[in-house]
């Protein structure tokens, strides 16, 4: 006789057609691209293209997102350097999703479990203290090679 708990075990999940699970990672690559490309056409360093920083325009200090725009323009134009002076931050951010989209790709394409990360109160802890600190030292005479 067959055993009772393998009648009772429920079949293994199917797997979805390469295609669908290509699918919202190729989308999100597309979504990414086309903001780049737009960033990348609309220059940033010219007044009246994008809205003004609302804690820039109101106090004068930068904050953490500040110079992101002309990062996003610089790195769509292949400037490395003048992105990693408008906002370092961001592009380490950029570089960051950019390890997460490739790790995402590849699980899909393979038919793996593609959770992302996930993180706990301490990351998130350590995501606020960084930006706080970058924050601050950009406003600082000392941190001004960070300012934009």
């Amino acid at each position: 006789m067959s055993d009772p708990a393998a009648r009772l075990a429920p079949p293994a999940p199917r797997q979805r057609a390469l295609p669908r699970r290509l699918a919202a990672p190729l989308g999100t690559l597309a979504a990414a691209l086309a903001a780049f490309a737009y960033v990348g056409a609309v220059d940033p360093n010219e007044p009246g293209h994008y809205p003004v920083c609302p804690l820039l325009h109101l106090t004068g200090l930068y904050c953490p997102a500040c110079g992101g725009l002309r990062s996003a323009h610089a790195v769509a134009h292949g400037d490395l350097t003048a992105a990693l002076g408008a906002n370092a931050l961001a592009v380490a951010g950029y570089a960051a999703a950019a390890v997460f989209w490739a790790l995402w790709l590849g699980r899909a394409a393979r038919g793996r479990p593609t959770a992302g990360p996930r993180p706990r109160a301490v990351h998130w802890a350590a995501l606020t203290g960084l930006l706080l600190v970058f924050t601050l030292v950009r406003n600082l005479p000392l941190g001004s090679a960070l300012a934009p």
